[in-house]
Formats: structure tokens, C-alpha cells, sequence
């Protein structure tokens, strides 16, 4: 749960004006939940493992204690004091109680495109500093709109761990440290594994962009003449492993007011000494670069290189990519209409600390596992960031298509063709429609999405006979995605259900059945971020044996991020990338010559 020293914001200013009118999230109709998942199953079993799944589902649809569980998940769904059925498990299963490293397991970065008004990275740092300071007094005073999706207002719940808030680790699940905005106008600056904090509120009126620009240009100086044990790669290590040196660094004199002042920041901007030029080394630099030059818990954090490519690196606990979406792209536009910042013209002097930490040979030996670990976790993870220019967003709306749905069949169909069959897989689907809503899955394959790949490696399937399969698998999973943003899909129910067997009644057969753990394991995990002010974004595989792809739909472009690891399994982000690329032409040249008639 998270820790809060800031007052509630529930009725504060427009941002949260609409929070006591938002609908709960409802819980499905069981009959409806088990259909729904006999039917996502199919296409990915034999008809022998099939049958028994089936019969499973039957029995435990007809079972006393699948109706007894119904009724108690409705009944907390029903509990005035419960926001949201959903929200404990869900934070604490997905990501509090995760115990492996937040790098590179759940943390998601944006890459900025480059903004040619900035020739060094002191006045790119400066702009951004100045953007999300204006974005963070929109929170504070109330005045931000809430998000929509069309006339619908959206759930603003998560804007309060956006600013001046921390994970903390703990054992055995962390907890969302949040607190005051007033009194912690601070921002945090980490150079060569180096902290500093200045305000940038003094004397009763904020820094200016150019008071901003000298700041950074003092600390840069300071920390590129001086040496420290980097500290910070101790958030990259395992939760645990983390919460007992953090126990260790509180236990040595002056650490825990450094904490503090880091985990109560408003935001954390890295100044990394990195030189990224491709796609794949921007991508890298912003998620996580050395490892030795971050805080890794804090959930907002701008990353600028020092030519000037800059990015946005997310702690995913009690966020997801919607709001700092919204974060990043105000904030880019902000600094476009910025003057050039110049320290020259800085009318006060730069203020600003070092924060030293005080080390001990078990922290220092601490630091040293942890970039272990960290250097053999990141030097699995296979990157490619494929730019595919043959046609975007406008392209596709063309052809009568949803442009979600039309990388979805393109994904499976990239993937059928490299290997040889479909496997489960997970679009994330938003459900901040509803109070403290998040997400839910959309289970992409289906027997018409298979039955449509197959078409497409027979040499005796009729061209119109393709078209029609694709449609239907086009319109599958539109509705598929529709239920799931309505709170009607398969995963969360069926969890929730699982969650409510208590300690000494039997395991219900449908969840010790092999097929419920094999079709929620992720073999792809999807999900899209578009923005045309992005180079690429992304995340890591879910699983040793699968991909993670994270796609952007531009409108004249898309921009595809895709990741497995290095193992024994043999996958290969960079064929991956070639498949799709490949299959996205064929999809495009089917559908060319027979455009939709509207």
C-alpha cells in the first residue's frame, strides 16, 4: 500500500473533479468470463489438452464453489471502502511484491526526438527542467484537465505518485513513498554517480530558464572533478537485496537525511556522459545507461545525454504509460517555445548540494554485486528498434483498418512465420475509466488471427479469401479490445476468483490446469505508446522465452521496439524485426488493391 504524508486529493481542482463520478470496476458475469476463456484457449492447444481444459471450465462453471466465488469477489467489489477490487492484488502481485530488479524488468523509457533549437545538454536539461516544473504546478493547484478517452473522463488516481513520490523497497513487497509538494520544491541532478539537489523555488519566486542552465553548468563541473561510490546502481539490484542495503546505507551517520531528500524530490533529471547515435544505443542510454548514474525507484526521471539526445525513464509501479505520456509530451512542447538558456544571464548565483554519501567496505562491496548484476542483465537483453517508413498510421486508416488492430495481426503473423506457430500473447489494455482503473489484457490470438496466418502460407488460398479472414480477424480483436477497456475481460477476473480461495479449500481444477499458467505465460508481450515526438519506447520481455514489443504508430511511420533475451531458447530481436517488416508489406500489398469502402 502506499505511504502518504500528502493530504488527499480526491476533491482538488479540475484534475479530480470527476473521481466521485467515475464507475467502479465491475466484475464480469462468470458464465460470460469461462466462455470467453474456453474460447481464447483453442487456438492454442491440441484437441486432447483442449477437451480436458474444457471440461474443467464446465465443471467449475456448474461447481458450488465457482459460484461461492463469484459472490465473495462481488461482494468486496460492492465494499464501499474498497476503490477498486482489483487495485491491492494487482499493485502488489505486479509490481510491489516483484522481487527482480526494476531494471530491466519493469521500468519503460521514452526517446525523445532530438530538438535541433538545443546544442548542448545543458540548455536540452534546462527546457525540460522548466517543462515539468510547469506541468507539476498544474497537479499541485488543481488545474489540469483530466484525461479523456473522447467525451469519457478518465481516472486522475495515478497523478499522485507522478511527482514528489519514491518506491521504497521493503520486504517482502515495497510501498509507494509520497509526500508533501509544499516545502520539497527540490529536483535531484545525478552526474558520474554523483547527486546534487537545488530549488527551484527561492526567495519566494521559481528559477529562471537561464538560473536553471548555470545551476547545471556548476554541478557538472563539480561532479566531473570528483569521484564517488556510485550508490545509486544499488537500485538496479533485487528487491530484497536492495532493502537490506538500504538498511545498511541508513545505519551510517547523515545517509537517511540523503534519502529523504531523494525519495521526496520532485523529479530526478540524470546528466549521462553518454554519445548515443543509433536507435538501439539512444534506446539503452535513456532506460538505463551504466546503472551507476541513477535512482531507478524514483518514478519520474529525465535523461540527457551529453550530445544533447535526451529521454524519459518511468518506474512502473504505480503508473502506467498513459500519464507520463501526457507528462512527456507537454514537457517537450513547453521547451519548444523556450528561449536558447544562457548561465550568462542568470541574475542569482547557482545553488545547489552535494549530496555525499557515507560508504562502508559492506557498501562498497554492495555497490560491486549490484553492477554485477546489472551488467549480466543488461547484456542479455537483445535490442532492435526497427523504424519501418513504408507507411504508417494515415496509410492504415486508409485501408479501412483499426491501426491497433493492424499491428496486432501483423505481430502475429511476423511471428507465426519465424516460428512456426501462435503463442499466447498480452496487448495491454487501459481501464482508467473506471475508479483507480489500470489495465487489463487482451489476449491477441485467436482462432481467427491463426486461421488467417495459416491462409497466408497456403498457395492455393484465394487473395479474397485472405482479405475476408483478415477482416474478421480485424474485427475479433477490436471487440476483444473493447471488452477488455470495458472491464470484461478474461485475466483479471479469473485472478480475482483465484485470489478469494482460502487457506485449506481446494484449488479449483480450471487453475491447477497446465493450460491456465502455459496461456498466461507471455510469449509476446505487446503494448502501444504513440507519439510522433518519440524515437522509440519500450520495455523488457516478460518472459525468458518470449518478446517484448512496444509499438509506436506514427502517421506516416511506425516505430517498432522489440526485445528478447539472450539464452538458450534462441531468440533474435533483429529477425524478429524482419518478419514484421515483411509482413506488414504483404498485409499492406493484400489490402492495397481492394481499399475499404466506407
Amino acid at each position: 500500500m502506499p505511504v502518504s504524508s500528502r493530504l488527499p486529493t480526491t476533491n482538488h481542482g479540475a484534475l479530480f473533479a470527476c473521481q466521485e463520478r467515475l464507475p467502479r470496476l465491475p466484475v464480469p458475469e462468470l458464465d460470460a468470463t469461462l466462455s470467453k476463456y474456453a474460447r481464447s484457449l483453442e487456438p492454442l492447444l491440441p484437441p486432447d489438452e483442449l477437451a480436458h481444459s474444457k471440461s474443467l471450465i464446465e465443471e467449475f462453471r456448474r461447481s458450488t464453489q465457482g459460484r461461492e466465488l463469484q459472490q465473495r469477489l462481488e461482494c468486496r467489489a460492492a465494499d464501499p471502502n474498497c476503490a477498486n477490487w482489483l487495485e491491492d492484488w494487482w499493485n502488489n502481485l505486479s509490481y510491489m511484491g516483484y522481487r527482480d530488479p526494476v531494471i530491466p524488468y519493469v521500468s519503460y523509457h521514452y526517446s525523445f526526438s532530438d530538438d535541433p533549437r538545443c546544442s548542448t545538454a545543458i540548455e536540452r536539461a534546462a527546457k525540460l527542467i522548466v517543462g515539468a516544473i510547469a506541468f507539476r504546478q498544474l497537479i499541485v493547484d488543481g488545474s489540469l484537465e483530466p484525461e479523456t478517452a473522447r467525451t469519457t473522463p478518465l481516472c486522475s488516481h495515478s497523478y499522485n505518485f507522478m511527482f514528489n513520490a519514491c518506491r521504497i523497497p521493503s520486504i517482502p513487497s515495497d510501498h509507494c513513498r509520497t509526500s508533501v509538494y509544499s516545502g520539497n520544491e527540490t529536483v535531484v541532478v545525478v552526474r558520474s554517480g554523483q547527486f546534487f539537489v537545488f530549488s527551484f523555488f527561492r526567495n519566494g519566486s521559481q528559477l529562471s530558464l537561464d538560473e536553471i542552465a548555470a545551476t547545471l553548468e556548476e554541478i557538472v563541473q563539480v561532479a566531473d572533478s570528483n569521484a564517488a561510490v556510485p550508490v545509486g546502481i544499488l537500485t538496479s539490484d533485487n528487491r530484497d537485496s536492495w532493502a537490506r542495503n538500504r538498511e545498511v546505507l541508513l545505519g551510517l551517520p547523515g545517509n537517511k537525511e540523503l534519502l529523504d531528500v531523494i525519495e521526496t524530490s520532485a523529479f530526478l533529471v540524470v546528466l549521462e556522459k553518454e554519445l548515443p547515435v543509433t536507435r538501439e544505443e539512444f534506446s539503452h542510454a535513456v532506460w538505463h545507461g551504466s546503472g551507476r548514474n541513477r535512482w531507478f525507484d524514483k518514478p519520474c526521471q529525465f535523461v540527457i545525454c551529453d550530445n544533447a539526445r535526451a529521454g524519459f525513464c518511468g518506474e512502473h509501479s504505480m503508473m502506467d504509460g498513459t500519464p507520463t505520456l501526457r507528462l512527456a509530451e507537454f514537457v517537450i512542447a513547453h521547451a519548444a517555445e523556450l528561449p536558447t538558456p544562457s548561465a550568462v544571464n542568470a541574475k542569482r548565483n547557482p545553488e545547489f548540494r552535494a549530496l555525499r554519501f557515507q560508504t562502508s567496505p559492506t557498501v562498497v562491496s554492495a555497490v560491486k554485486q549490484s553492477e554485477a548484476l546489472f551488467a549480466a542483465a543488461v547484456s542479455k537483453q537483445h535490442l532492435r528498434v526497427l523504424c519501418f517508413d513504408a507507411f504508417g498510421k494515415e496509410r492504415i486508416k486508409q485501408l479501412g483498418c483499426s491501426p491497433d488492430a493492424f499491428i496486432q495481426l501483423v505481430i502475429q503473423l511476423a511471428y507465426t512465420r519465424l516460428h512456426g506457430h501462435a503463442r499466447p500473447t498480452y496487448e495491454s489494455s487501459m481501464t482508467r475509466k473506471f475508479l483507480h482503473g489500470r489495465t487489463e489484457t487482451c489476449r491477441s490470438v485467436t482462432s481467427d488471427s491463426v486461421a488467417w496466418c495459416a491462409s497466408m502460407a497456403d498457395p492455393n488460398m484465394s487473395k479474397a479469401t485472405r482479405i475476408k479472414l483478415f477482416r474478421d480477424a480485424l474485427a475479433t480483436h477490436s471487440s476483444l479490445v473493447k471488452e477488455a477497456v470495458n472491464g470484461q475481460g478474461v485475466d483479471r477476473h479469473l485472478l480475482g476468483l483465484r485470489m478469494l480461495v482460502k487457506q485449506g479449500e481446494a484449488m479449483p481444477g480450471i487453475f491447477e490446469d497446465p493450460a491456465y499458467s502455459y496461456s498466461s505465460h507471455w510469449y509476446l508481450s505487446t503494448s502501444q505508446i504513440s507519439s510522433e515526438n518519440f524515437t522509440s519506447y519500450g520495455w523488457s520481455e516478460v518472459s525468458p522465452k518470449g518478446y517484448g514489443i512496444a509499438y509506436n504508430i506514427c502517421m506516416n511511420c511506425l516505430i517498432i521496439h522489440i526485445i528478447c533475451m539472450r539464452n538458450e531458447h534462441g531468440l533474435n530481436s533483429d529477425s524478429f524485426a524482419h518478419s514484421f517488416e515483411t509482413a506488414a508489406k504483404d498485409v499492406h500489398d493484400m489490402l492495397s488493391g481492394a481499399l475499404y469502402k466506407q
